[in-house]
């Protein structure tokens, strides 16, 4: 499986859609798209993961790096639409009690 990511502005927030499979491989790709993002003072950003159907530590690792970013550079991250499975993996490492997720909500607006 393959993985994309894209951004789409809307009501002043930057939105990043992602889809696929998040792993070793497909990890350097969404490492890119994240990095490219011009972060300003007080960005909101909602990254929508409810079209990522596997995510291993690395995708996991380049989350949690453009998440520190952000609030380094004085943004916001929110991770929405986390399937039960991603919600599980955020849980048992301890990121969902230092990280904004809202698991029952994905942005309609995909393109």
């Amino acid at each position: 499986m393959d993985m994309a990511i894209h951004f789409k502005e809307l009501d002043n927030k930057l939105y990043g859609f992602v889809e696929g499979e998040i792993d070793t491989f497909t990890a350097s790709r969404l490492r890119e798209g994240l990095e490219a993002v011009k972060i300003t003072e007080g960005l909101e950003i909602v990254l929508d993961l409810s079209k990522v159907n596997y995510m291993d530590s690395t995708g996991l690792g380049v989350i949690v790096a453009f998440y520190k970013r952000t609030l380094r550079e004085n943004g916001k991250v929110k991770l929405v639409g986390l399937s039960n499975r991603l919600q599980r993996l955020f849980e048992i490492t301890g990121l969902s009690d230092l990280m904004d997720i809202e698991t029952d909500k994905k942005v309609e607006s995909r393109k």
